[in-house]
């Protein structure tokens, strides 16, 4: 006869199965790593993500903040995108910083790990950038300027809307 210990630890394998891969698995660096993907995408504040089945994956910041890898990068509190191997497509909530404008970034593509370059689709321009800029995640700045950064939240909104 099976103890309720044994139905317990049941039920939560059963429970582990049926939820999206989470930060629970791994860290979301791993999962970039293993996807083809550079770890230093995303900032060293991520608080957890989900990854659908689908692809869907959701990343969740402790709130909105800056970076700087060869331009200033925003983070809002959610970044969102489809992953499959080298390519975070349909990003939402990630923009950087191009003269003095910000730019939605719109896709990340790594085709070719060996050429060492990354690309950063920011709609009219596909920006080639190193990938040993994404060797390590990045520490992100809350405490960035924060009408800069509402103002960024703004302009990448009507750029998207456009």
């Amino acid at each position: 006869m099976a103890t309720p210990h044994f139905y317990f630890l049941k039920s939560l394998v059963v429970l582990q199965l049926c939820l999206p891969f989470s930060s629970v698995s791994s860290s979301i660096h791993e999962l970039l790593e293993s996807r083809g993907l550079p770890s230093g995408l995303l900032p060293k504040e991520v608080k957890s993500y989900t990854l659908s089945d689908d692809g869907f994956l959701q990343v969740y910041l402790d709130g909105p903040c800056l970076a700087k890898f060869e331009s200033r990068v925003y983070y809002d509190s959610i970044v969102k995108a489809n992953l499959s191997y080298g390519e975070l497509v349909g990003v939402q909530g990630l923009s950087q910083e191009e003269l003095f404008v910000w730019l939605p970034v719109k896709d990340i593509i790594l085709d070719d790990p060996s050429s060492g370059v990354i690309v950063f689709d920011v709609g009219a321009v596909h920006k080639e950038l190193s990938l040993s800029l994404f060797e390590e995640p990045p520490e992100c700045d809350p405490t960035g300027d924060v009408n800069s950064m509402e103002e960024v939240k703004m302009k990448g909104q009507r750029m998207r809307d456009a």
